[in-house]
């Protein structure tokens, strides 16, 4: 991630992932240097709704959500900069998966609040919940419906449709406001 604005308690960044903008508690961001940003190579995520890694070097431990990137991982653990976690949950390891696959993922979600901006299974919105279904399983989708509406192809009639499928919704200006 870069920052690009940083206040008392908050700093905006945008996102390495999807090159998105938004906003984090200063808690939660721990400052690399470019080499050690450089070096981190990931396609193992956690495939748990939330799940603690460990700080090996202080004991600490804080959660994870769903989706989270564990890079470097290599026998539940993994390293940024001088500092070691641990990791105990599942992972997946970022391939293709199959149809059912995606619905499994899926339903993890069921239940889940709305949560607008949000993409974890303590409150999420259309597009993360797309967006994250679809990296569980090995696709990379921007963030917001009307970026995600610019990828695959149109179908011509509803009932084309297949599992996997998204759906996008306009507002009466013809915006693409909602996915599913």
């Amino acid at each position: 991630s870069t920052i690009v604005e940083e206040g008392e308690d908050w700093i905006q960044i945008t996102t390495n992932y999807d090159n998105y903008p938004c906003w984090i508690s200063a808690k939660q961001h721990t400052r690399i240097t470019n080499t050690d940003f450089k070096s981190l190579t990931t396609t193992v995520l956690s495939s748990e709704l939330v799940q603690v890694i460990s700080n090996k070097n202080t004991n600490s431990v804080f959660p994870l959500t769903v989706g989270a990137t564990l890079p470097n991982f290599n026998d539940g653990k993994f390293k940024i900069g001088d500092v070691e976690y641990s990791f105990e949950g599942q992972t997946v390891d970022g391939s293709i998966k199959t149809i059912n696959d995606l619905k499994a993922t899926a339903y993890l979600f069921l239940n889940a609040p709305y949560l607008w901006g949000g993409r974890s299974p303590f409150g999420i919105d259309c597009s993360g919940f797309t967006q994250l279904v679809y990296k569980l399983n090995g696709y990379q989708l921007p963030r917001d419906a009307s970026q995600q509406v610019e990828l695959g192809n149109p179908l011509s009639f509803v009932e084309e449709a297949e599992a996997g499928d998204l759906a996008f919704f306009d507002n009466e200006e013809g915006n693409i406001v909602h996915v599913g």
